[in-house]
């Protein structure tokens, strides 16, 4: 069942790269330009390390704020995974698991964490953070994909104690997200896991955008692919020791 989820939304990827081409993103630079990923397991510190490498400058880009959360642009390096949903704290759901590098100016997700260290835990969208996100096939948007909402008055959903309240199964966990030259790299802490280390994983690049006014769109949905490390998004690639 796992596995043709992923095609399908290998498929609907691929469709959006194809299409693409004719309508130029702004943010579609070489800061976005995959040419290497991997994800190390550091048996001795007990943590993952995940790394995207780009042609240009990791990071480097951030989005153009729209002075509201109605349409504020996102910008992501993320990690689609073949992780199950209670292994990084949800409850089960059918989806792609994936560790999302986010920036967004317009508004703060992470209420438990101060990014830029000044003390107002609500002014830091714009710097690069972690989101585990549940992404589904959503055709209402041009990249094909969303983030996974469901009603707030649902009680049987299950989300980590670390999410930012929002109607999606989103997290917000404070892993440490650094980028240096072509690199941007995020520590997991195995545990955080559930000691998970043999999963397979792929990379992209991707414009997103949020939306509070038309309940034809997803919140979050993915509405540019810039790159994708494997070309199809197969999770061809497996933690290295």
């Amino acid at each position: 069942m796992k596995t043709k989820t992923i095609f399908s939304l290998g498929t609907v990827l691929m469709g959006t790269l194809l299409s693409s081409c004719a309508q130029e993103n702004p943010y579609n630079n070489d800061d976005f330009s995959i040419n290497a990923v991997q994800v190390t397991h550091e048996k001795d510190l007990a943590v993952t390390v995940w790394e995207i490498a780009v042609d240009g400058l990791a990071g480097n880009t951030v989005p153009n704020p729209a002075g509201q959360l109605d349409g504020a642009p996102v910008l992501g390096y993320v990690f689609p995974t073949s992780l199950s949903s209670t292994d990084v704290g949800f409850g089960k759901v059918e989806g792609i698991v994936a560790l999302a590098l986010t920036s967004h100016p317009d508004f703060d997700d992470t209420p438990l964490w101060d990014e830029n260290n000044d003390s107002d835990f609500a002014n830091d969208g714009v710097i690069w953070h972690p989101h585990w996100v549940i992404l589904g096939e959503d055709k209402r948007v041009a990249g094909g994909l969303s983030v996974i909402q469901f009603k707030k008055a649902d009680k049987t959903v299950v989300l980590p104690p670390t999410n930012p309240g929002m109607s999606m199964y989103m997290d917000s966990p404070g892993y440490p997200v650094l980028t240096k030259n072509k690199i941007i790299k995020v520590v997991v802490p195995d545990y955080r896991i559930h000691n998970t280390t043999d999963f397979k994983y792929d990379a992209v690049t991707a414009f997103m955008q949020v939306n509070t006014s038309d309940e034809n769109r997803p919140l979050l949905g993915v509405y540019d692919v810039f790159s994708v490390a494997s070309g199809d998004l197969s999770l061809p690639y497996l933690v290295k020791e």
